[in-house]
């Protein structure tokens, strides 16, 4: 894309190391370990009128994700939760993504890496819609993955850990080279699981029905969208989902922090309409995230 401004290659200042630097100079060796071996944590959070919401949570979590891949990260959560607001101050955003990254560095090149220094960085950027608002009002299309989220037994499936998302990016890539606009995934035993970075909900019976997290991330947003569909009333039942249920299924969407609540279309060959129930959580979730 001609009009593609490269991540590298901007104005601004990220917080790397303890200190704020020229965004053009937040860099790492060739040779760093997460980059060969996917030692490495992040978190996406939202900045909401300069906000950012649920930032203990988010917090905790990239602590809790470097903990499973058996690091721990050398500033406190206090001095973390303090970089971020410098972060978003430096750059003047009001309504933006924030990215805290963590991973192990150079010292060590090789499978073990146990006295590598533990980096940290954070960026912030502007960020609208994660999709169109065309695309996200008429229904976002979902390949069908032939990649599927891994046992908790042969990855650390809590964790929002990079290497988890490689499978991620296959799956999209092939998606919008089909035409889609993402894709759905199933899980180690064939139960529904999640798009490639976002939860997934389905409305049957008058009920939200979504799948059980015991092998893909429980997202924020994902909890954040229950406890609203609970005040409204909404029964939410968490439990193994298959392919019967996308037939049942009378509307769709998926949650994440960059999704918001995003309306779905299609799932491979099964066709929805948003209705009530989705634009209503649309709107409470809006509301919520802007302190409304």
């Amino acid at each position: 894309m001609a009009d593609l401004i490269p991540f590298d290659d901007r104005e601004g200042k990220i917080w790397f190391d303890g200190k704020l630097i020229d965004w053009r100079d937040a860099k790492v060796h060739v040779l760093t370990h997460g980059l060969h071996y996917a030692s490495s944590v992040f978190e996406g959070e939202r900045s909401y009128g300069g906000k950012i919401y649920r930032e203990h949570e988010h917090n905790e979590r990239l602590y809790n994700s470097a903990e499973i891949l058996g690091f721990t990260i050398p500033w406190t959560m206090e001095e973390l939760a303090k970089a971020r607001h410098e972060v978003l101050k430096a750059n003047g955003i009001v309504d933006g993504y924030v990215r805290p990254v963590a991973w192990r560095g150079s010292e060590m090149m090789g499978v073990s890496a146990q006295h590598n220094t533990i980096h940290v960085a954070i960026a912030a950027w502007d960020w609208p819609s994660y999709f169109t608002p065309e695309a996200r009002m008429r229904g976002i299309r979902l390949a069908i993955s032939d990649w599927k989220r891994p046992s908790p037994e042969s990855a650390p499936v809590h964790a929002k850990a990079a290497g988890l998302y490689m499978i991620c990016t296959l799956s999209k890539h092939k998606a919008e080279q089909e035409g889609f606009d993402d894709a759905m995934m199933y899980d180690h035993r064939g139960y529904l699981a999640e798009a490639t970075g976002a939860n997934l909900f389905l409305a049957i019976d008058g009920k939200l029905q979504t799948p059980t997290p015991d092998c893909f991330l429980d997202g924020l947003t994902r909890r954040t969208v229950m406890d609203l569909a609970r005040k409204r009333g909404i029964e939410v039942v968490e439990r193994h989902m298959t392919d019967e249920d996308l037939a049942k299924a009378a509307e769709v969407f998926i949650t994440g922090t960059a999704a918001e609540v995003t309306p779905v279309g299609q799932i491979g060959d099964h066709h929805y309409q948003p209705g009530e129930l989705c634009k209503q959580l649309m709107a409470d979730y809006d509301k919520e995230v802007r302190g409304g």
